[in-house]
């Protein structure tokens, strides 16, 4: 039987994940990514796998939701996590990476797969009676104006957006290494995070000039895509409100991902239980926990640069300077990069998905990563992994079978195809999305972190259960 080939459209994470996988299986694939034809305007190169925001994959303490899809993801043989893991830079017990070695080694394997075709091509049309190809249509937060148009003839249903965020960059050699230390919090891990102390009087005056200071007008790019006509695209709306007329007047930021002026704006205290909390960060100088505190964290192997954990931000550039230059140890700080806010677009996936990223009314067409309605960099790379299984189980002419609802990814991808559709938000992975443990053993084991032991442990069971059961493509696969 000859294999159908696979489309994969977009080449941030969730594609080339994709891509790869389906490769591996013995099926062949195009890849398409718009970029550098057409970019965006939150993207600055033309790589693949580009990390647009932080370089940070989240938590490698054991035990935790991100540990644990991380960990599903290794037993499956995500390319993607392999390459993370080999361009890792110090982080206490997070997974961060080189983001520039990163994407060299994620095109490095692409071109190495003889079974991948790159089209360096913007996709505006998608050809649903295309009965001979399985498309997997992956372009991310920014998907273009041209194919979200596509999408909504396509689907013909009410498409959702939230703003994004990227940190700012400062340069390690102006960093005050007088006024600063090293520590992981609770001393988990090693103590790669860089730490600025507060006292109360300088958080005040941090927070009054935060909150003052002015901030950037949203961007036409950053407004709700349009048709060519420059009619408004009925079905885009602000994710917790209704349409607007081009620009809403208050953006309806993702509660996840706030700029942290208006997570300041919340509250005196907001930050300090927040991204600035100072709890298990002992500073070495005086035996004590600061009254707040700012973390960088490495941004390259090089250790020549870090980022601001948590900092991202709507402010003007010039005001940035003049804020962030209060934070003890960065006075004379030279920034690399300057915190943005960004549109991120992605489906109604409740309405929409199967829970194996099919589309509903258009079996051969597949959604993943966050366009898909996951959030997050392991997420998006998790379900890249996903849909190229199960895209090439369809290759095959098999039915693909999805991941277990007890496994991380299983939860995952349950999640976003059955919320609640009216109220439905991107998700990252945590133990809530996981199936819960049985009343009686939760009444007899009271400490947390059992409980999440024993859910890991059924997670990873039913998880490699599921791989010795489904391999897609098993005909000239590598």
């Amino acid at each position: 039987m000859e294999l159908k080939r696979i489309r994969v459209i977009g080449g941030g994470l969730a594609g080339p994940e994709a891509a790869l996988q389906a490769a591996r299986f013995g099926c062949p694939v195009d890849l398409f990514e718009m970029r550098p034809t057409r970019s965006t305007e939150a993207h600055q190169t033309a790589d693949f796998a580009e990390l647009v925001c932080s370089n940070s994959l989240k938590s490698e303490s054991e035990n935790t939701a991100p540990w644990l899809l991380k960990q599903e993801m290794r037993l499956a043989g995500s390319i993607l996590l392999a390459e993370a893991d080999a361009s890792a830079v110090p982080a206490g017990h997070a997974l961060a990476v080189d983001r520039v070695e990163f994407s060299r080694r994620v095109a490095a394997r692409i071109a190495a797969e003889p079974r991948i075709t790159v089209h360096r091509e913007e996709i505006t049309h998608l050809d649903e009676s295309d009965t001979e190809t399985i498309t997997i249509l992956a372009t991310g937060p920014l998907t273009s104006p041209a194919l979200a148009t596509e999408l909504q003839r396509l689907t013909d249903s009410t498409h959702l957006a939230f703003y994004d965020s990227i940190s700012p960059i400062v340069d390690a050699t102006t960093i005050d290494m007088e006024k600063v230390y090293f520590a992981a919090r609770w001393d988990k891990g090693t103590a790669d995070y860089i730490n600025c102390p507060f006292t109360k009087e300088e958080y005040e005056a941090f927070l009054e000039a935060l909150t003052a200071a002015e901030t950037v007008p949203a961007k036409e790019w950053e407004q709700i895509p349009t048709e060519s006509d420059g009619k408004e695209l009925s079905s885009f709306r602000v994710a917790g409100g209704p349409a607007s007329p081009r620009q809403p007047e208050t953006p309806a930021y993702f509660e996840g991902c706030l700029p942290i002026e208006e997570t300041a704006r919340r509250g005196p205290d907001t930050l300090r239980f927040g991204p600035m909390k100072p709890a298990g960060l002992t500073n070495p100088k005086t035996g004590k926990w600061p009254y707040a505190v700012v973390q960088l964290r490495q941004e390259n192997l090089r250790a020549d640069s870090y980022n601001l954990v948590g900092f991202q931000n709507h402010l003007k550039f010039g005001e940035q300077q003049r804020v962030l230059r209060l934070i003890p140890g960065l006075e004379n700080a030279t920034f690399l990069r300057y915190g943005q806010i960004h549109r991120n677009t992605y489906i109604n996936a409740p309405t929409l998905l199967t829970d194996t990223l099919q589309l509903k009314q258009h079996p051969n067409i597949l959604i993943a990563g966050q366009l898909s309605g996951v959030e997050g960099y392991t997420e998006s790379i998790a379900s890249g992994m996903l849909a190229g299984r199960y895209a090439a189980a369809l290759a095959q002419g098999e039915r693909p079978t999805p991941a277990p609802r007890a496994s991380a990814n299983g939860s995952l991808t349950h999640y976003i195809t059955h919320a609640e559709s009216k109220r439905f938000q991107p998700a990252n992975i945590t133990f809530d999305l996981l199936l819960p443990l049985e009343e009686e053993l939760r009444k007899k084991i009271r400490d947390k972190k059992e409980r999440h032991r024993i859910q890991c442990d059924r997670a990873l069971e039913a998880w490699k259960t599921w791989l010795d059961q489904t391999v897609p493509c098993a005909a000239g696969a590598s």
